[in-house]
């Protein structure tokens, strides 16, 4: 399918207005990987989300130190933590810290034919994350690799926080 430059010109508009209103809040980088799935989840959750690049995702609304970590897929896919040590021994609990400074982790499914509506979002504690993670990377071949959990890994080790009701709920917000 070829793309018309009129349509092209509509969507970096509205890019270009969503690029704003975020820098106007200080999210110099709407684009960055993630973050507007980031935006979604934390709205659905209620949680506050966190900007920098270094830190989890988000945070509890009322309470900075309880954090939290996203992941997110489309139907049939999976969570990824990216750039995950398997040694040396310090930069894999390095690694491991990512998951474990957070109170809960988050895998979001995405429906397939639309990719910002959230079909469902599980709960997962970090210590049995962290278990599936050190299982992942004691069998990789490689010092550092990305470690999936899928959805069917999380529906049986974690619990369903939220499940899509309408196809309208986001576009009605």
């Amino acid at each position: 399918m070829k793309l018309s430059r009129t349509i092209i010109r509509r969507i970096l508009a509205h890019v270009t207005q969503a690029h704003k209103l975020a820098c106007s809040v200080g999210i110099g980088n709407l684009l960055q990987p993630g973050l507007v799935k980031e935006m979604i989840i934390a709205d659905l959750l209620g949680h506050a989300l966190l900007l920098s690049k270094r830190a989890p995702d988000a945070c509890d609304a009322n309470d900075t130190t309880i954090r939290f970590e996203y992941l997110s897929c489309k139907e049939g896919g999976s969570g990824q933590f990216d750039r995950m040590f398997k040694e040396p021994r310090e930069k894999r609990a390095r690694s491991l810290e990512r998951i474990t400074r957070n109170q809960r982790i988050y895998l979001a499914v995405f429906l397939r034919d639309n990719q910002i509506q959230v079909k469902e979002i599980y709960e997962l504690d970090p210590a049995i994350v962290v278990r599936e993670c050190e299982r992942q990377l004691d069998r990789s071949r490689n010092v550092i690799s990305h470690v999936g959990l899928t959805i069917d890994w999380a529906a049986q080790n974690g619990k369903i926080v939220y499940r899509h009701s309408t196809k309208k709920k986001l576009e009605s917000r």
